[in-house]
């Protein structure tokens, strides 16, 4: 495989890992624009821009972009999430012309007011959806009630009375600002023609005018508390703890994830011998986010109402331990081996690839192959562990509860 890197005169970053010995090409537009770029009034505009994204373009139809994805047998999609909106699909090789054409186009969409009355309807039934099924939005309220007024306290999704007051000039507006080409990246893995994509790009892509675009990227303030949302529809209690965490930026990345896996991984970890093996919970797992800027751990805990005090005291003294005693050379090469395979088994897809090379390049503007990303996470010591722990205790989190009890006290 071979990395490729080239950039238009207006800004836009193209990146591909190439590889003539695959069956299939991915190819996706990264948009570097996600909830935490927006504003109270304007939350959930790029999720809803996403949608509006696939309703039709000045030379394209809705009924013609999907037509046309069709003919191709492509496998397409779109996710926004805190930090990126990304558009992406996957063909047969031969399809890479088309699939770009495609593409660049509905990232120019007509944004026309019917469709955007249309699918707003679609937004808020889907806010309201996630609001009457499990967790009954536990991980929209602990991002709240943990980054307070940080931007990542922004739901993705936005809320009932935001999407509502949502005007098309709005989002015209948010459009013009952040869909720009010097704050996209134009990714692609697989069987790709390099050379191809960046002549394609060039013509497709190279009259979108550029403007200056920034990201407040504060490091978040650590934040304890408990809070319980009582919920008459919910059977089971749903527990969600974040603590503070190293940024997309910070080295101890690759220790944190380490110190996840150990503590909360849904196999072979401390949480799921003291909690999930012994059959007290549903679910108690822990996984390690990095954003610019700062980073976060985020702990989840399901299972019978009764149970979950007991539960959370022991979860609490799990933490306590690793932060006392950190974890054992056992545990650390068990880590290593369990990621170091997932890396491994997932880049067999183009697709995975894709989804990996463009994010890192969003965040950190670099590539990392296979063999760099095993190499980093082989390299972790317990002692890396350790700082980490210093630098961003387990302890020091905040804490969430969604489901039937009206109370529920914080563990000893």
């Amino acid at each position: 495989m071979k990395f490729r890197h080239a950039c238009l005169e207006n800004g836009l970053q193209i990146i591909a890992e190439c590889n003539p010995a695959a069956y299939s090409a991915a190819i996706a537009f990264f948009v570097h624009t996600g909830a935490r770029d927006e504003t109270d009034a304007l939350s959930g505009v790029s999720h809803f821009l996403e949608h509006m994204a696939f309703k039709g373009t000045a030379q394209r139809s809705a009924d013609d972009v999907n037509r046309e994805l069709d003919e191709m047998g492509a496998h397409a999609n779109a996710f926004t999430s805190e930090e990126q909106t990304v558009y992406h699909v996957t063909v047969l090789p031969e399809y890479q012309h088309p699939a770009l054409d495609l593409l660049s186009d509905i990232m120019r969409p007509a944004l026309r007011p019917a469709d955007f009355d249309t699918e707003k309807q679609v937004i808020l039934e889907e806010i309201a959806k996630y609001e009457d099924q499990p967790p009954f939005g536990a991980h929209e309220k602990s991002m709240a009630f943990h980054f307070q007024d940080h931007p990542l306290s922004r739901s993705v999704l936005g809320t009932l009375a935001s999407v509502s007051a949502l005007s098309p000039d709005q989002m015209r507006g948010y459009f013009a600002r952040r869909y720009v080409p010097n704050n996209m990246t134009l990714a692609a893995t697989g069987h790709i023609d390099f050379e191809a994509l960046v002549r394609q790009a060039r013509t497709l892509c190279g009259n979108w005018h550029p403007r200056h675009v920034e990201r407040q990227r504060p490091r978040a303030k650590a934040h304890q508390g408990f809070q319980v949302f009582p919920n008459d529809i919910a059977t089971q209690q749903y527990v969600v703890q974040i603590a503070n965490g190293p940024s997309a930026e910070d080295d101890g990345r690759f220790a944190a994830r380490i110190l996840s896996t150990t503590v909360g991984d849904d196999s072979g970890s401390r949480f799921f011998w003291k909690l999930i093996d012994s059959g007290r919970a549903d679910c108690a797992v822990m996984y390690s986010y990095e954003y610019q800027g700062t980073g976060m751990y985020m702990s989840m805990l399901s299972g019978a109402p009764e149970e979950t005090a007991d539960n959370l005291q022991e979860i609490l003294d799990t933490l306590r331990s690793v932060q006392r005693d950190g974890i054992t050379p056992e545990e650390l090469s068990q880590a290593q081996n369990k990621i170091c395979s997932q890396v491994v088994l997932q880049s067999e897809r183009p697709t995975n690839r894709l989804f990996a090379i463009g994010e890192n390049w969003l965040q950190r503007r670099c590539y990392q192959s296979v063999r760099d990303l095993i190499e980093c996470y082989r390299s972790v010591t317990c002692d890396h562990v350790n700082q980490v722990l210093a630098q961003f205790p387990l302890t020091e989190c905040s804490t969430v509860a969604v489901g039937p009890l009206r109370e529920l006290a914080m563990p000893n």
